[in-house]
């Protein structure tokens, strides 16, 4: 939030559960066009073209990958476009929505849950985009490589230059995200159309070195048989739904700003499908290209990029992927938080404070032992993240099937007894019960390796247990919703 102005706080709203930032808004301002560069600036980023580039890894070819990335896009568009409904429809940010599902002290478990998965990522995607960073500072400083060496200069797993360029995100990011809402939606608005102009001139660069005759699409590693390659590419659609479950999940952190639904589906419109096709052709193209050159595909940019020996392409390169990082860890791992840390004690944590928390404890978990150690991520991280599908399911059957479309806005921020979603003790059990088994087998398929053929697909099981979980337990309950006066 950038000023007290923009907030609509009623008397009769409890202090305990409202401040500047979690309030409705007076006035929505974003268009189409900033969801659209919202979109862009997630998936223009070290993770998205490292993501679309795996798909290669399951055998199969360009065209194959692009069809997949197309079809995975599309659902995400899907999904985000019902998540975004309720926050957009009410200008209130993802954690309070929460408070009508799992009542207005309950909204704080899928609160603190996606808090946490942001700050990890938060450590993870800043610790990337610093990679970057320092590969322009060797380029121009090649007698430093020693300080980029964490067993000669290193410390908690850190090298000193990692920990400088590590530090230098972090304060950068820090800068744009205190600056408030609106600094963001500037930056985004700004970050995602750049990343494009560099994208088509790297890959109009690396054409331009080998030849666009000698660029071979057809990259898949295996040939398959008539549909035996359906199942490979069902495989790829659900990694591509997977990626984006986090930011579709606490979309309406965003979508509260929209000035109507229609402007925010046109966005996704425009950023998914749209965008994402756009994005992944420039991506096969890249990576075609450096077979030609290198003798092997590379699917991780910031090692393509470390590669070149055109200077300029390097610099240009490099300060690419920082901006595109930058953009998603923002809009992804810096928001979502911001707002999720505030809703435990909005009286005392505002939406900066909330951010700032985020922030810090990403330092303090070390980001880069992490994303060393796929046994830790795949323990803690992947745990988390198996909650995601249910939560999602469970908010999508209480606003669609159970409540109808209807919110009592005034009763998000009332401890009232007599409140709509006061429910028991502030808690609605039902909720509850229905999150803890439609968590267990995305838990089971990340703990389990008898489960790991399911493991791409846990997300659409977690999902449909809590739609099903929990418009079974609502309906038998004896549960009673008002009717909005929205």
């Amino acid at each position: 939030m950038d000023n007290k102005s923009e907030a609509l706080i009623k008397p009769s709203y409890d202090p305990a559960l409202t401040n500047q930032d979690l309030a409705p808004l007076k006035k929505q301002t974003w268009g189409s066009y900033n969801i659209f560069a919202f979109w862009m600036s997630d998936v223009h980023s070290v993770g998205g073209y490292v993501t679309a580039g795996s798909l290669f890894a399951l055998g199969l070819n360009s065209w194959q990958v692009l069809i997949s990335l197309l079809i995975g896009i599309v659902i995400v568009q899907f999904f985000a476009n019902l998540i975004a409904k309720p926050s957009q429809k009410t200008s209130t940010p993802f954690p309070v929505i929460c408070r009508g599902t799992f009542g207005v002290l309950g909204a704080n478990i899928p609160a603190i849950i996606r808090g946490l998965i942001a700050v990890a990522w938060y450590g993870i995607q800043t610790y990337l985009a610093s990679s970057a960073f320092i590969l322009v500072i060797l380029k121009f400083n090649p007698e430093m490589a020693a300080y980029a060496d964490v067993k000669q200069y290193g410390f908690l797993g850190l090298s000193y230059l990692g920990w400088v360029g590590f530090m230098t995100l972090w304060v950068l990011q820090a800068v744009v995200f205190w600056s408030g809402m609106n600094s963001i939606r500037k930056f985004i608005d700004w970050a995602g159309p750049v990343v494009y102009v560099v994208m088509f001139a790297m890959a109009a660069w690396l054409v331009t070195q080998v030849g666009w005759e000698n660029i071979d699409l057809n990259l898949g590693g295996v040939k398959y048989e008539g549909l035996d390659v359906l199942p490979v590419m069902i495989g790829a659609i659900a990694l591509v739904v997977s990626y984006f479950s986090g930011p579709v999940l606490n979309f309406g952190d965003f979508s509260r700003y929209g000035k109507s639904f229609e402007a925010v589906k046109f966005g996704n419109f425009l950023g998914l499908p749209v965008n994402f096709l756009g994005f992944s052709l420039l991506t096969v193209v890249c990576i075609a290209a450096t077979l030609p050159i290198y003798g092997k595909l590379i699917t991780d940019p910031v090692e393509m990029v470390g590669k070149l020996d055109n200077t300029f392409v390097v610099i240009l390169g490099s300060l690419t992927l920082m901006i595109a990082t930058v953009g998603i860890n923002i809009v992804a791992n810096f928001v979502s938080p911001a707002f999720d840390f505030s809703n435990v004690s909005p009286n005392k944590i505002s939406w900066r404070m909330g951010g700032m928390i985020a922030a810090v404890g990403s330092i303090f978990i070390t980001p880069w032992n992490l994303f060393n150690n796929p046994q830790v991520i795949h323990y803690t991280i992947d745990i988390l993240g198996a909650f995601i599908g249910p939560l999602f399911g469970i908010l999508i059957a209480d606003y669609y099937f159970i409540k109808k479309q209807n919110i009592v806005v005034d009763d998000l921020y009332t401890l009232d007894r007599n409140g709509s979603y006061w429910y028991k003790n502030g808690y609605n059990h039902h909720a509850i019960y229905a999150l803890i088994p439609s968590a267990i087998i995305p838990i089971l398929c990340v703990l389990l390796p008898q489960f790991h053929a399911v493991a791409n697909f846990s997300w659409f099981i977690g999902m449909g247990l809590g739609v099903m979980t929990y418009s079974f337990i609502s309906m038998k309950s004896s549960i009673k919703y008002s009717k909005s006066t929205t």
